[in-house]
């Protein structure tokens, strides 16, 4: 399974930027081809922010950076940063690579793939020659494209700016994200030019047809979750979201459905314990005395409410996993065992015991991961001397039953 990275632990990345709108088979056969060319160890799929060159729509930015991940997922050599879209103001390359080299070694090489065809643009970026000294460039050629010219305009940088710049010839594939979205706004078929999931994904919102006004809502809820959540605990959102995606997909599991759950599964969290116990009353939360005595354990019961009430979401299913995300229960749906486990393993999770245990089950068995983690959670509950829920209890018996049985 993939995990973050620990960016201080590798001597070469890549960097694979792009607005990926959207995502398409050339982006992933680049990034392949780099990666084993060059014996990179982690590529990085960085989705533009603001670019100032181009103007991005952004209600497309959370669909831009979903599908990056549903097209990367199966491979455990890339990974996808949020980096970009959650900056403010104007993205430039530069601060992309700054950011980069303050997380990684002084040691690490940083490569950034991009377009031939961007090669010649690179002194109007922002500070091209900080920029040149600071990573290496690998430029990729699409069909058709004029060698000697890519080689003299390399050969100049090379010359007047030392710039660290490679030449790489990667598969012909004569796909461009502006034709994927010309053959969706045709109603023309886009199978086989871009990842299945990516397709289903395009598809279910309407992306880049007339309908797409009726679904922007993600955007909406990110922005809302941006200004009710601490930005550790929205990083740690994002991080489950992610999670519950690459679960779905290894599990055959309703992708979208997963998303969503994953990235309202703390709305409620990071109100006061006064606040947590109001807000219940106010929208009919039945509290037990367990949860009275622990507020913040009602965090998830309450979430489950506001995202109903206050976010939209009519899916009994997604309801009901953001409901039960914290103490389990019985017999829990397919849904409702990744929310749990994502919620459990994100990347962004500090190390515990148990954590790594509970990462390889995640993608093995997911039944067995459920009941290493209750048993864990209830265990470590019990050292801090802290009343333990009947559903916790009742979903540990019932899933070591099962286990058991198979």
């Amino acid at each position: 399974m993939k995990q973050l990275s620990q960016y201080k632990n590798y001597k070469k990345i890549a960097v694979m930027g792009g607005t990926f709108n959207a995502i398409h088979m050339g982006h992933r056969v680049a990034a392949e081809a780099v990666r084993q060319e060059l014996d990179i160890e982690r590529v990085i799929f960085i989705p533009t922010g603001n670019a100032p060159h181009k103007e991005n729509d952004p209600m497309y930015n959370e669909h831009r950076y979903l599908m990056t991940v549903l097209a990367t997922v199966t491979n455990p050599d890339f990974e996808v940063s949020r980096m970009e879209i959650d900056r403010t103001g104007k993205s430039y390359t530069i601060d992309t690579i700054k950011e980069l080299r303050r997380k990684c070694s002084k040691e690490c090489e940083i490569y950034f793939i991009t377009g031939a065809d961007a090669i010649e643009q690179i002194l109007t970026w922002k500070d091209p020659d900080e920029l040149l000294s600071m990573c290496r460039f690998v430029a990729v050629t699409r069909p058709g494209y004029n060698r000697t010219k890519l080689e003299k305009a390399i050969d100049t940088l090379k010359q007047k700016y030392k710039g660290n710049i490679e030449f790489l010839e990667v598969p012909a594939l004569s796909i461009s994200s502006t034709d994927i979205r010309n053959r969706v706004i045709a109603d023309k078929t886009i199978k086989y030019l871009v990842p299945e999931t990516v397709e289903n994904y395009i598809l279910k919102f309407g992306l880049y047809t007339t309908e797409y006004s009726q679904a922007p809502y993600i955007n909406d809820i990110n922005k809302r979750l941006h200004n009710v959540l601490t930005p550790k605990r929205f990083r740690h959102t994002q991080g489950v979201a992610e999670e519950a995606v690459r679960l779905a997909q290894r599990y055959n599991g309703d992708i979208d459905k997963a998303y969503l759950a994953g990235l309202l599964h703390d709305c409620a969290k990071c109100y006061t314990d006064e606040e947590k116990l109001r807000m219940c009353e106010e929208y009919n939360v039945p509290l037990d005395k367990i949860l009275k005595k622990q507020p913040d354990l009602a965090h998830s019961f309450l979430g489950a409410a506001l995202a109903k009430a206050e976010y939209g979401i009519k899916d009994e299913d997604i309801i009901n996993a953001i409901c039960y995300h914290t103490t389990g229960r019985a017999d829990m749906s397919l849904l409702e065992k990744i929310i749990y486990i994502a919620d459990y393993i994100e990347p962004n999770r500090e190390s515990f015991p148990g954590l790594e245990k509970i990462r390889e089950l995640a993608y093995t068995d997911i039944d067995k991961a459920v009941e290493y983690a209750l048993h864990n959670t209830i265990d470590y509950n019990k050292e801090k001397n802290r009343i333990i829920h009947p559903l916790s209890i009742t979903a540990l018996e019932y899933y070591r039953e099962e286990n058991n049985e198979k």
